[in-house]
């Protein structure tokens, strides 16, 4: 029993504040059309290579995610003399494990809660110095750790602000971030970050990856996305994603400070990885600056030295261009390519959840008579209690992306309900076709508002409990497509 509360509290995995939210561990599955070579070795050819007119950023959804990700490439950039700024999405203020660890008692009460975001903002400050970085570097937004993905969800235009789950504060309570007081919504964040791009105008971003297992890492990859679409012309800069938490990785766990880290299998071929070589002397550094985070290290510290090793390793998913197929059985946009699923099953599930455990083998997009067309996939048809959520979230250059059509559509064994945020949809313009593993979607275009782009992603559920997800995926509509009909 011990071992199984560990695991729910550890760091990267939900850190929910009750233990009615059990285990809830995510399995990550996500594809693409394009292929890229498998990496196993460093080389010339995939290495991230810094230029002397570089300027760069690290976004960091909590401190330590960027000693975990990028203690390496801030060592490289400072060597370099090169203008370099970390940004922390979050306090780091929701890890009841490693509070319990550090304070020996539970950290419930709001005030006392803050006191422990303080306490990580201080060691945030006691790495970087270690890194060779001055207070100056850093950036504190102050958004509510675990609840961000919330706010992406839901909480824009009318909707009210998110609460944070400890701190229960629904505006930025801490007076040493960028904008105290700052609401929880996601207009909010958006604003913060396209300050930061504007003002700082990097040419290379070191972000958490979207198919982390962490909502906090997968918000803020989004919401960069975003701001660097508003920012077309401002601001041009390339995304190093940098993963953290996934599904019985990396392996082996422990201190190795002689070994690469390499991607986990299930993404060697679907991202074009680029690595970092560090020197023996960058790898002392960074297992002592990761140490500095002492909150972390003293509950994680065999999963935390995992990522100490001679390289550090970045890769983004491709934009999917999507098209009208030229015949009817037009080749898959994107699929999940799940053969291995039931064998990496969550294994914090109980018997009695794994019975009911629903994956999500495949996935395809295309255009279709002015509709998206979205086809998923079952593993097995959904019994009581099961769910399916699909998210589909448009993105136009000319509107405002908090005014923008945020759909999700959830499918129960028998019926579906359409929202845009959390608000029920009376939609007839949607149609759904469904057999007992199979949905097709067919959404049009101006549901979504006419949109450019389009974020979409896909999950299964037993009540409130995660089963299977796919990653967040761009999507890229051709203006010319987006209006025709397929050929017939």
């Amino acid at each position: 029993m011990k071992k199984r509360l560990r695991k729910f509290f550890h760091r990267g995995l939900w850190q929910g504040l009750s233990l009615a939210v059990v285990f809830c561990l995510l399995k990550i599955a996500a594809g693409g059309s394009m292929v890229f070579a498998q990496v196993q070795d460093i080389d010339s050819r995939n290495e991230v290579v810094l230029r002397p007119e570089d300027r760069i950023l690290v976004l960091a959804p909590h401190p330590d995610d960027e000693v975990i990700g990028c203690a390496g490439i801030i060592q490289h950039a400072l060597k370099m003399k090169l203008p370099l700024k970390v940004v922390f999405l979050t306090y780091g203020d929701n890890n009841q494990w490693s509070f319990l660890v550090y304070r020996k008692h539970p950290v419930l009460l709001p005030k006392a809660v803050q006191n422990m975001g303080q306490i990580r903002y201080k060691e945030a400050i006691a790495a970087a110095e270690e890194l060779g970085l001055s207070p100056e570097h850093l950036l504190f937004l102050g958004y509510p750790d675990f609840r961000t993905l919330n706010i992406w969800y839901a909480r824009w235009a009318e909707r009210p602000p998110a609460r944070s789950m400890l701190t229960r504060t629904t505006s930025v309570p801490y007076g040493n971030a960028v904008r105290p007081g700052a609401l929880y919504k996601g207009e909010d964040i958006l604003r913060d970050l396209k300050d930061i791009l504007r003002d700082f105008k990097p040419t290379k971003i070191f972000l958490s990856h979207p198919a982390d297992h962490n909502g906090d890492h997968q918000t803020f990859y989004l919401f960069t996305r975003v701001a660097l679409w508003d920012l077309k012309g401002e601001v041009d800069a390339q995304l190093y994603p940098y993963l953290v938490h996934f599904k019985r990785w990396p392996l082996p766990r422990g201190y190795r400070p002689q070994e690469n880290i390499t991607p986990p299998e299930l993404f060697k071929t679907q991202c074009a990885w680029k690595f970092l070589r560090l020197s023996n002397k960058e790898v002392e550094v960074k297992f002592a600056a990761l140490k500095k985070h002492w909150t972390q290290y003293s509950s994680s510290a065999k999963y935390l030295v995992s990522f100490v090793r001679e390289n550090e390793m970045f890769g983004d998913f491709p934009v999917i261009p999507l098209s009208v197929p030229a015949v009817k059985d037009a080749p898959k946009v994107f699929s999940a390519d799940r053969k291995s699923y039931l064998e990496e099953m969550p294994e914090e599930l109980t018997d009695e959840e794994k019975a009911l455990f629903v994956g999500i083998e495949e996935r395809y997009m295309y255009l279709e008579d002015g509709n998206i067309v979205l086809s998923i996939k079952l593993s097995r048809p959904l019994a009581e209690g099961v769910s399916v959520s699909v998210y589909l979230f448009g993105y136009r250059d000319d509107v405002a992306f908090g005014k923008m059509p945020k759909l999700r559509l959830r499918f129960d064994p028998i019926k579906h309900t359409v929202y845009d945020q959390n608000r029920k949809l009376k939609n007839k313009n949607i149609k759904i076709v469904r057999s007992a593993k199979d949905i097709i979607i067919y959404v049009p275009v101006s549901e979504l508002g006419n949109p450019q782009k389009i974020l979409t992603s896909a999950r299964t559920y037993s009540g409130v409990i995660p089963l299977d997800w796919l990653s967040w995926r761009t999507i890229e509509l051709s203006s010319a497509g987006a209006g025709r009909g397929r050929d017939r």
